[in-house]
């Protein structure tokens, strides 16, 4: 039996695992929702960087906590995370499944643009049984880019499922740091995906880079005729470092015209050799006398038939 929760709600687990799906409706505009969990203590925190799993770091040390990749189900879109409860250490209180969104392909999207998002509970050692609990997940505010769809947590002996719905706009990086997940501010998780062993490891959310101050890009002596380019990817992924190469679109500082050739468009040293298409002035020799001119005799120049 399905148990249809609503906000704040909680129910028994009878299960030692479960598999806690995130399932939503694609379409255009309609950006992905990335699953994480938090492994967290009694304090509320998570003990360490490695107790979050997510995108870029898909299993817990311990094994006993995971993420599996997104799927396509006739139902919609589901991106799912697996959780072994009765193997976990006794110091973890809760297991807190989150959302994000893949902002760097969809920039501005909240989870308003997310139709039908749900989180189904599932026993994971009951291959094709109904979920153990659903919960319709609703944004409040229309601004939330992260939000806690639900929690596992402990109850004596046993476990529970609570129904949270809880949204931040800070995205990823918001949510994951009240938790106290700390974040390099050098590699900080608002764009795409670079290769990763494990959280990124500084303290608080970053800050966005002020344009003024950003060091202008290289100029090479030649450019490419190709040039690769790097990977996109999702809110929360660490920034991949950028090719040596010129940020094209943007202004440059222009390189000196090579010796003894003009470059042509910006304004020039005079010179000896004549800029086409404007009149140049007279050099001072062509207004000289010629010394030994003289003027034709005088009379008539044409004698009639």
């Amino acid at each position: 039996m399905t148990h249809a929760m609503l906000k704040g709600a909680n129910v028994p687990l009878d299960a030692t695992a479960v598999r806690a799906v995130l399932r939503w409706t694609p379409g255009p505009g309609i950006p992905n929702v990335d699953a994480s969990a938090l492994v967290v203590g009694a304090d509320g925190r998570v003990r360490s960087d490695e107790d979050f799993v997510f995108y870029n770091y898909v299993r817990h040390p311990s094994g006993f906590v995971r993420k599996l990749p997104m799927k396509r189900v006739p139902e919609g879109s589901t991106d799912t995370i697996v959780a072994d409860l009765t193997s976990l250490d006794r110091t973890v209180d809760r297991v807190v499944i989150a959302a994000s969104l893949d902002l760097e392909a969809f920039e501005g999207a909240t989870f308003a643009h997310v139709r039908d998002l749900r989180i189904l509970l599932y026993d994971a050692a009951a291959a094709g049984a109904e979920p153990l609990a659903m919960f319709d997940v609703k944004p409040e505010t229309g601004e939330e880019t992260a939000v806690i769809c639900g929690e596992v947590y402990r109850r004596g002996e046993g476990w529970k499922f609570r129904a949270v719905g809880q949204g931040y706009p800070t995205g990823l990086v918001g949510l994951a740091t009240q938790f106290g997940v700390s974040v390099d501010e050098s590699e900080a998780p608002d764009a795409p995906p670079a290769a990763a062993t494990g959280p990124a490891a500084a303290s608080g959310p970053p800050a966005p880079a002020s344009p003024a101050s950003a060091p202008p890009p290289p100029v090479p002596a030649q450019e490419p005729a190709t040039q690769a380019v790097p990977p996109t990817a999702a809110p929360g992924r660490p920034y991949p470092q950028p090719p040596a190469q010129p940020a094209y679109g943007y202004p440059h500082a222009a390189p000196p015209p090579p010796q003894g050739r003009p470059a042509y468009g910006y304004p020039q040293p005079a010179s000896n050799q004549p800029a086409y298409g404007y009149p140049q002035p007279a050099a001072a020799a062509a207004h000289a006398p010629d010394p030994n001119f003289r003027l034709p005799p005088m009379g008539p120049q044409f004698i009639r038939g």
